[in-house]
């Protein structure tokens, strides 16, 4: 019989209701309040996330973001920055001793990849998982698009989803992105570069190592049907079955209140 996860389908929220949202289901998990769960997100209006290490000064143009109307917000998760715009964010929320899970950071990510892939295939894109080639990140760049780790997905050689995860409270947090689309104009107008000519080269060499969903299908694939196929990619990666989750009033009130920790500058300019 296979076990009972809970599904949250937030639909689109604000950055800061979407950090805390994963939060409070982290705490929730590690309290034994709920199984484990899987949230898909999307996030409105768009926001740039910034990794738990990752320095905001010199890094990100936060006067930029303005401009494009971008939340800029603080991840629990480590790696580095990334623009959610049009895309499908999912989480995953299990705890580190469940049977299935590694103890290895990396051989988790692989276990909770497999959702991804059997969503890619489910949407008849041909993925695969990443493995680097025996070397570390050496890439200075601020954008998480930029190279991918250890099983992140690719297609067609390039990134076509990133991932993050942390492990507190006995919990394993990992979400990540999924693009449907990128506006490679204003994803680089929100980093900084020494100048011009720098940020055209990396806008330029970007595409040779991301892509987006709707670059590789036949007709362009929407929000609820990216989330309908990772769903069933979820549960049969997984060997699970989903169950829908609603939040009480009670639940929800205590999101709202963890939001004014991802709204605050001390929270996400803290590096």
């Amino acid at each position: 019989m296979k076990e009972t996860w809970y599904y949250v389908d937030s639909g689109y929220c604000t950055p800061s209701f979407n950090m805390a949202m994963d939060e409070a289901l982290l705490n929730w998990h590690s309290q034994g309040k709920i199984p484990p769960v899987l949230r898909f997100y999307g996030w409105q209006p768009a926001g740039i996330s910034v990794g738990y290490f990752q320095r905001v000064k010199g890094k990100i143009d936060v006067e930029s973001a303005r401009k494009h109307g971008i939340d800029l917000v603080r991840r629990q998760t480590g790696g580095r920055a990334v623009l959610h715009d049009q895309e499908l964010t999912y989480s995953v929320l299990v705890s580190e001793d469940h049977e299935v899970m590694p103890p290895s950071v990396k051989e988790a990510y692989l276990v909770i990849s497999r959702g991804l892939l059997e969503g890619f295939k489910l949407l008849d894109i041909d993925a695969e998982f990443a493995v680097p080639e025996g070397k570390l990140q050496t890439n200075d760049s601020a954008v998480c698009f930029e190279e991918p780790s250890w099983y992140e997905l690719i297609v067609a050689g390039k990134k076509a989803a990133g991932s993050a995860q942390t492990r507190k409270k006995g919990v394993i947090l990992q979400h990540g992105s999924i693009p449907l689309d990128v506006d490679k104009v204003k994803l680089f107008d929100l980093f900084v570069y020494p100048n011009e000519r720098v940020k055209e080269r990396a806008r330029r060499s970007f595409g040779d190592k991301a892509i987006a969903i709707n670059e590789v299908v036949e007709y362009p694939v929407s929000f609820n049907e990216a989330k309908q196929a990772f769903k069933a990619g979820f549960e049969r990666g997984l060997d699970i079955q989903l169950e829908p989750f609603e939040l009480s009033d009670e639940q929800l009130a205590e999101v709202h209140a963890l939001e004014s920790k991802y709204k605050s500058e001390e929270w996400n300019f803290s590096r």
